[in-house]
């Protein structure tokens, strides 16, 4: 069980991806539950380790969006489902700094999300934003 986070830039323009080290891609931000229950907590801690932000709200208490993918084997675990629910946040302050868990961090304008990824578990984002905002979703 993973709990991640779709940051939104203070003007919801852009969303904070990171480049995940083990994994080698652009994603959004997260991590394991490792245990934890609560996992808008866990996505909230996991968008504030991983991004150097000082602060950053949630912009609904909702789940935003709940995605199955699969991880891929590497030399120290076997290859494994995640079950990965998802969360919207804003930024409101701090600087971003890039944690141990990835290569880098960027601010991507939503228009230009299939220019770094192909993930549909991060074009999700795109898909649904503008509804679940309105309380549509």
């Amino acid at each position: 069980m993973t709990g991640s986070a779709f940051v939104m830039s203070p003007d919801m323009k852009c969303v904070l991806l990171t480049h995940h080290r083990k994994l080698d891609r652009w994603l959004q931000l997260g991590g394991h539950c490792d245990g934890i229950a609560d996992v808008p907590f866990v996505a909230l801690k996991e968008a504030y380790e991983e991004s150097g932000l000082s602060r950053i709200k949630p912009l609904s208490g909702q789940v935003f969006d709940v995605d199955i993918h699969e991880i891929p084997q590497t030399e120290k675990d076997r290859a494994h489902l995640h079950y990965d629910v998802r969360y919207l946040f804003q930024a409101e302050a701090g600087e971003i700094a890039v944690s141990g868990e990835s290569h880098a961090l960027a601010w991507v304008p939503l228009d230009r999300l299939q220019e770094v990824t192909e993930s549909p578990g991060v074009l999700v984002l795109r898909e649904k934003l503008a509804l679940f905002l309105s309380g549509g979703a």
